[in-house]
């Protein structure tokens, strides 16, 4: 699969995923927090499968959730829901890349 297109579908997954998990909380400005989380999460979901480093890509991934879920954690001051489905969720999407180019 075109390594873009990969990349645009990591997005859209981990980001609609992140929505779907926030629906059903009580947050202000909820369409403003859905759209924000969305393009957050999509873009962790999309910049990890074009990373090319030297650590395992889980790992990877899993720094890049958290650097990218970092501000969005200051801001809401919601830093154990935010971090941890950056740092998994990129953790995953390293994986999965991972796996994708080592076969």
């Amino acid at each position: 699969m075109n390594p873009f297109l990969f990349s645009l579908i990591c997005g859209v997954v981990f980001g609609s995923v992140d929505v779907l998990l926030m629906i059903p909380l009580d947050i202000p400005e909820k369409t403003i927090a859905l759209l924000a989380a969305f393009l957050n999460r999509f873009a962790i979901g999309f910049i990890i499968p074009l990373i090319q480093v030297s650590l395992p890509m889980w790992l990877m991934g899993g720094i890049t959730g958290f650097l990218l879920s970092l501000p969005d954690a200051i801001i809401t001051k919601a830093f154990f829901p935010i971090i941890t489905v950056g740092v998994l969720g990129g953790s995953i999407i390293g994986w999965i890349s991972g796996k994708r180019t080592a076969g």
